[in-house]
């Protein structure tokens, strides 16, 4: 290659240098920009300057989409004229914010809108700031610094550091893995950015209603304090207990299996006979109230030498009941076990017939033309009268202690039958 032809590279070499550093320079300063006409020049107002300077960088949420092409002061603060790149979408009511890029400053603009709905600024549009858009003054925070650790008293400090130092002594490992697993958990959480802010925005109906049960979580924690000291205080009969409950289960799981052939049958016609109490209730308790009384009396009947004889018979003058029952022709087979329509049999006739049967018993619902109860009702013991029950003059029932009956001589076995039942 001649000398002629390495000079020709080399100068072309440096033209193109040239022009490339004077092209990165201009689009730099914005040059390019304003030459082609691209960009959007927009006007954002600020009480003070904040530190931002010419070429201070402009984002949207922390992604830069311009600079600070001039700064202008007026009456009431600083006009900050605002070079962004063609095609940013900025709303015009994004809140801005001067924010320290580092420690050392290097201060920015950041436009932080809630969302990213229109309208969006234009060439010559104007946003405003406020001074929550200002950082902390450096003075003021020097000041109230140097204010803060004045108030701080020297003896509680030294307590201060001495007590740190115990309370953070030989816990080296134990930190390391803390930050270590705090890194860890920022890795995941950054990994999994969907799932976190799914997490955040579901977490914050969870806080509002802790923050609403906020009295019923601290009684719940009264309320737990106390049974945990309860339990704390019966900590020796806790055990105990503890201790002897597996002896216990063991016995009565061998009572279970020992009583399983027969258990379930006794229940099952407990269950039977529970049915049946509980639909003569209140005649079950009109006989627990009258029957001690009767056998308390009973014994004075008795004969002089000791002993007193009663005899039952069967009295068929009064032919059984049938009105309120299905009639022979309707009657199904014995061995007829389907199910049927259930169907309320029961004596619908009147007197003489079932007069002592359960439709006369206390709390029992009276059959139509049935005559009044000769003993039902409510027994009041004070006054012996039974309480809705009438004899058949309409006068109330009265049930007394029939004295002693032995006096009656051989008489006295019939006034321990029909007395209890015709006093008044």
């Amino acid at each position: 290659m001649t000398r002629t032809g390495i000079r020709i590279r080399l100068l072309a070499f440096v033209v193109l240098a040239c022009v490339g550093i004077v092209y990165v320079t201009a689009s730099y300063l914005g040059f390019v920009d304003k030459v082609l006409g691209r960009g959007i020049t927009v006007e954002a107002t600020l009480p003070r300057s904040g530190g931002l300077f010419e070429g201070s960088e402009v984002t949207y949420r922390g992604v830069q989409i311009g600079k600070v092409a001039s700064m202008t002061p007026t009456r009431s603060g600083v006009s900050i004229e605002l070079a962004l790149e063609e095609g940013t979408r900025l709303p015009l009511d994004a809140p801005m914010f001067v924010h320290n890029l580092s420690a050392v400053g290097e201060q920015y603009l950041d436009f932080e809108p809630a969302d990213d709905e229109g309208p969006y600024a234009e060439n010559g549009s104007t946003l405003a700031g406020s001074m929550e858009s200002l950082p902390v003054d450096e003075a003021d925070l020097l000041v109230e610094l140097d204010s803060f650790i004045g108030s701080v008293d020297q003896e509680n400090l030294k307590t201060l550091i001495e007590e740190l130092g115990v309370m953070f002594r030989d816990t080296g490992v134990p930190l390391q893995r803390l930050l270590d697993g705090g890194g860890e958990f920022i890795r995941e959480a950054a990994a999994n950015t969907d799932v976190t802010i799914r997490l955040l925005e579901t977490a914050l109906p969870v806080l509002r209603t802790q923050r609403a049960e906020g009295e019923n979580i601290r009684a719940f924690s009264r309320d737990l304090r106390l049974l945990t000291a309860a339990l704390r205080d019966s900590d020796q009969d806790i055990r105990t207990t503890l201790e002897g409950t597996p002896g216990t289960a063991r016995e009565v799981q061998a009572l279970l299996e020992d009583l399983e052939p027969t258990l379930p049958i006794l229940l099952g016609n407990a269950v039977s006979v529970n049915q049946i109490v509980v639909s003569h209730l209140d005649g079950l308790e009109q006989l627990l109230v009258t029957f001690p009384r009767t056998i308390a009396g009973g014994f004075t009947g008795t004969t002089p030498d000791g002993f007193g004889h009663v005899s039952l018979q069967f009295d068929n003058s009064v032919p059984p009941c049938t009105k309120g029952y299905k009639p022979p022709s309707q009657w199904r087979q014995a061995n007829d076990l389907t199910d049927a329509p259930i169907f309320p049999a029961q004596c619908r006739s009147g007197p003489p017939y079932v007069m002592r049967g359960p439709k006369y018993s206390p709390g029992a619902q009276r059959p139509p033309a049935s005559p009044p109860r000769a003993l039902g009702g409510s027994y009041d013991p004070a006054s012996g009268l039974v309480y809705g029950a009438v004899d058949r003059n309409g006068d109330p029932v009265r049930f007394t202690d029939p004295g002693d009956l032995s006096i009656l001589g051989d008489d006295s076995w019939k006034w321990l039958l029909v007395g209890p039942v015709s006093q008044r």
